[in-house]
C-alpha cells in the first residue's frame, strides 16, 4: 500500500512540472511574466541578431552570452517570484512566478 501511495504521489508531482518557452525577440522577453509549478524548466531562445543574457536580479542564475539561435534553460525548484533581466540590455526585464506543487494524497 505504501508503495502505491508513493508511486501516485510521484506521478502527481511529475505531472505538475512542465516546460515553458520564452523567446528573446525585438529586444524583449516575449513572455515577460510567466507562472510555472516548482520543478518546471524554462527555456529562453535568442531570436535577435545581437547577443543577450538571462540574469536573475538576485544573481541566482545567469545564462552568460546567448548568440542568435542559442537556447538556455533553467529548472526552478523552489516556489517564489524570480525577477530577471538582460545583462547587456538592462531595460529588458521578465518575471517567473513559481508556485508550489500540489500534492494529491
Amino acid at each position: 500500500m505504501k508503495l502505491l501511495l508513493a508511486l501516485a504521489l510521484a506521478a502527481s508531482m511529475t505531472a505538475s512540472a512542465t516546460a515553458a518557452k520564452v523567446e528573446i525577440k525585438d529586444y524583449a522577453f516575449q513572455k515577460p511574466s510567466i507562472t510555472i509549478a516548482a520543478g518546471s524548466t524554462v527555456s529562453w531562445t535568442n531570436q535577435d541578431d545581437d547577443p543577450h543574457t538571462v540574469v536573475a536580479d538576485d544573481k541566482s542564475f545567469d545564462s552568460m552570452g546567448l548568440g542568435q539561435g542559442d537556447v538556455w534553460s533553467h529548472t526552478f525548484t523552489k516556489p517564489g517570484t524570480y525577477h530577471y533581466h538582460c545583462g547587456v540590455h538592462p531595460f529588458m526585464k521578465g518575471t517567473i512566478v513559481v508556485t508550489a506543487v500540489t500534492k494529491h494524497v
